[in-house]
């Protein structure tokens, strides 16, 4: 069953129209393992709310939550009908994704050590400014190609 309300922080992918299916899809994959479309397709129509859910649409959540980091192609099989299907699994941030959004920030902060504080907070630090990085060298090339045009 798909949980509506969410102990820890609104993360972006489970907020708007395709929470519902999002979380399925993240939920059926934990769950059961590596799955082709299809399967996923199966398996979330079981979810409450979503037992009239076509497979298009299912489809292009799994093509675009691949795009966004959350899922990967894990290999390529025959199916019986001769033809090839990929198979999706979560990446490690599907799966912080599940975990952050099943957790209350407040209570992680309150059991925490000192040890592990420092810890979350040195990875967080590193990877925000890797990102701040990033976004800087992205506008600094976009605005470089806008001068010379």
């Amino acid at each position: 069953m798909v949980r509506k309300k969410t102990k820890g922080t609104k993360l972006s992918v489970f907020k708007g129209r395709e929470t519902k299916l999002n979380r399925a899809i993240f939920q059926s994959i934990s769950t059961n393992g590596s799955q082709t479309i299809y399967e996923l397709y199966k398996n979330v129509r079981t979810f409450r709310g979503l037992k009239n859910t076509h497979y298009a649409n299912v489809n292009k959540r799994v093509r675009s939550l691949e795009q966004l980091g959350y899922l990967k192609k894990l290999k390529t099989q025959a199916t019986k009908a001769g033809f090839t299907t990929i198979i999706y699994d979560l990446t490690s941030r599907g799966y912080l994704a599940l975990v952050l959004n099943a957790i209350n920030i407040d209570d992680l902060l309150n059991t925490l050590n000192e040890e592990f504080a420092l810890q979350i907070t040195a990875i967080i630090a590193e990877a925000t400014s890797k990102t701040k990085r990033s976004n800087n060298r992205k506008q600094r090339s976009t605005k470089s190609s806008h001068e010379e045009t």
